[in-house]
């Protein structure tokens, strides 16, 4: 277990000057921000597509991580999806848990009951059962899988008693407890109607090379599903009866939030080449596809993008969720800032538009990387087309992006040598962000296909203010979607539990913000997942601090 320190000279009430004066903040123009350390950190996940001259579409497409506290000691561990071997092959190596010693070095779990065999796309991670432990959902192209967390570090497969094993080809999906009734949802995105036996051969028009198709071949769109929890460890598939069935698409990312601010979670699902989704919770289980009336359906030109990667925060700081969707090769991405009742395609506005198009996005991480009190945008970036111009024997990797905040919400392009301390080129997919080290710093886990994993240990030497809070339900385990505000002199700021997103990743459930200068915080406040409010007295900087719903003061954490 982390260590429990008491809080003595490092915290002051709300409403007085917290910790040092001065903006310390350390520019990070001319060293590398990342620096891969898997090898080093005792990660040794490779990905295994079983790629064939048949050029199977799920080939292409995986797969997934996600970061979370497997074993209840209060740290990050790592779970990679594998898809293992040929699609059609029953005979696959598993997924891989590994466990963090607390220093961000990691062991692999072998018989942790997680080395799911089927063929892997991504990952839900969340506290179905309500017993203070992260249990995690496995997508697949074929039967998805919910393991129950036994709290030692091994799991037990539930999917024929939770009875939700639908099969498919799912691939985001997330947790959220969408009727407010203190038991977490299951929301599962699906991408197209797919078999073997319906696969078709497509080819570049310019060189006649044979390629992998993309959804609009097969013309196979799908609804996604919704299970509701029913409090006993079971759910119930309710995409008919809440509207969700009501709609087809080509879905890969997905992410949950109170976009309309009424109180109630509602879903976005980026989907590729057909309109994207956002359903609006209208309450008593049920929801509406308003994706057309509030601007995210497409972008400024009405053109349904190829969605990818998403990614939902409040990047302009007016109190309201924004949301993020990377696209393919030639497709800039899509920010929709939110303006209250409807979104506006600001993509330009932020600078998005140059050098984002230059790549195929898929996993995304929105976090302040350098500690200057902007958000930054890292983008894992490969083709799913063949190309010759490819700078390594994969002909389609590429390098991943990195773009800085600056002033005003722009976003600058970082060059390609100063992102990572190595030359790194793959086929990236999925993107998960968390402190892996307990340093402060937000660091980065890659899945690429075909190719080891990264391990970015986040360089950063800035010392500018900033807070790591964990916001626990009353049993223990964190409150998704929980939201931490704080009144400061520097503005108001509106920070979200929120691990789903990216592609086919699991996120961090600490929230982590910046300031470019120390701030005066005039109050703070969380709005837990079930509604009620709690005012909170202390909040320190520059440590993990953890709020218990209705606990009085947080404990910090070194």
């Amino acid at each position: 277990m982390l260590r429990q320190v008491q809080l003595v000279s490092t915290v002051i009430l709300a409403g007085l000057l917290i910790g040092c004066s001065e903006d310390s903040t350390q520019s990070q123009d001319t060293a590398p921000w990342f620096t891969d350390i898997a090898s080093d950190s005792g990660i040794t996940f490779t990905h295994v597509s079983g790629a064939s001259a048949s050029f199977l579409l799920p080939e292409i497409m995986g797969s997934g991580v996600a970061l979370f506290d497997a074993e209840n000691d209060g740290d990050l561990d790592i779970y990679f999806v594998q898809s293992g071997g040929p699609v059609e092959d029953t005979r696959r190596i598993g997924n891989e848990l590994y466990l963090n010693d607390g220093t961000g070095t990691f062991s692999r779990v072998s018989g942790s009951g997680l080395e799911d065999a089927g063929y892997g796309m991504g990952l839900a991670v969340g506290d179905y059962n309500a017993d203070g432990l992260v249990d995690v959902y496995v997508t697949n192209v074929g039967v998805n899988r919910l393991f129950r967390n036994l709290g030692d570090g091994t799991f037990v497969d539930e999917t024929v008693w939770a009875r939700v094993g639908t099969g498919g080809f799912s691939t985001a999906s997330t947790f959220g407890d969408f009727d407010g009734d203190g038991h977490l949802d299951l929301f599962v995105v699906n991408y197209v109607d797919w078999s073997v036996s319906t696969e078709r051969n497509c080819y570049d028009y310019g060189t006649g090379v044979r390629n992998y198709c993309d959804p609009g071949n097969y013309d196979r769109p799908t609804p996604d599903v919704l299970y509701r929890n029913n409090g006993d460890g079971t759910f119930t598939d309710v995409s008919l009866d809440s509207g969700i069935s009501t709609a087809r698409g080509n879905g890969l990312g997905a992410i949950a939030s109170d976009f309309n601010g009424d109180g109630k979670l509602d879903i976005f699902v980026a989907n590729d080449k057909s309109p994207n989704h956002l359903w609006i919770n209208q309450g008593g289980f049920t929801f509406r596809n308003e994706a057309f009336t509030r601007g995210t359906a497409f972008d400024d030109h009405g053109i349904a993008k190829a969605g990818m990667g998403v990614a939902a925060r409040d990047i302009d700081q007016d109190t309201d969720v924004d949301i993020i969707v990377v696209n393919i090769q030639g497709e800039t991405d899509s920010y929709y800032r939110n303006d209250g009742t409807y979104f506006t395609d600001a993509t330009a506005q932020v600078g998005l538009t140059r050098f984002s198009r230059n790549y195929t996005r898929f996993g995304v991480a929105l976090y302040d990387f350098d500690h200057d009190g902007r958000l930054d945008f890292y983008e894992g970036n490969g083709r799913v087309t063949f190309s010759v111009e490819s700078a390594t024997e994969d002909p389609y990797a590429e390098s991943n992006a990195l773009f800085r905040g600056g002033s005003k919400i722009k976003f600058q392009f970082v060059p390609t040598n100063l992102v990572h301390e190595q030359s790194l080129i793959h086929t990236s997919r999925a993107v998960a962000a968390g402190d892996l080290d307990g340093n402060g710093t937000v660091d980065l886990v890659v899945t690429n296909r075909d190719a080891p994993a990264y391990l970015l240990r986040n360089n950063s030497l800035a010392s500018a203010p900033w807070i790591a809070v964990d916001l626990l339900n009353h049993h223990g385990s964190p409150d998704l979607n929980a939201r931490l505000t704080l009144e400061t002199d520097l503005g108001t700021y509106e920070e979200e539990v929120q691990v789903s997103g990216s592609y086919l990743a699991g996120n961090s459930p600490t929230i982590h913000t910046t300031f470019h200068t120390t701030p005066v915080i005039v109050n703070a406040t969380v709005r837990w997942s079930d509604g009620t409010s709690q005012d909170i007295e202390l909040m320190p900087l520059n440590r993990r601090t953890v709020i218990t719903q209705h606990q009085r003061a947080p404990d910090t954490k070194n």
